[in-house]
């Protein structure tokens, strides 16, 4: 039991070297996560925007005149819209980043796997 708890030890001291798919792997959040913060940050805009329309046109804000409730159908209708293109944008702008960085990473995998 103490060799391996000595092991474990000596592992997390040990510098290992870098292999062609750590540097893979770095690269492919590289190119991932740019298109996940603008996903994120959109989605959770765009939901906002469709609440805020939402107390608009329900008359919760607002001096609750009609003009405000077409206000609010107007302002949760561009939410939705927000949130619709959402997902087609993500793809584009994470099929651009692979397309930069697939010649990279494939030239670590293939180095790595010889």
């Amino acid at each position: 039991m103490e060799n391996f708890e000595e092991e474990k030890l000596r592992d997390e001291y040990v510098t290992k070297p870098k292999t062609g798919i750590d540097e893979a792997k770095k690269l492919d959040k590289k190119a991932k996560l740019p298109a996940i913060i603008f996903t994120y940050t959109l989605g959770i805009i765009g939901a906002l925007v469709l609440g805020i329309g939402m107390c608009l046109a329900m008359k919760v804000l607002g001096d609750g005149t009609n003009l405000m409730m077409v206000l609010g159908i107007i302002v949760g209708i561009v939410g939705i819209i927000m949130i619709v293109i959402n997902y087609p944008l993500y793809t584009k702008i994470l099929k651009s980043r692979k397309e930069k960085y697939a010649a990279s990473i494939l030239v670590l995998l293939n180095k790595d796997s010889k």
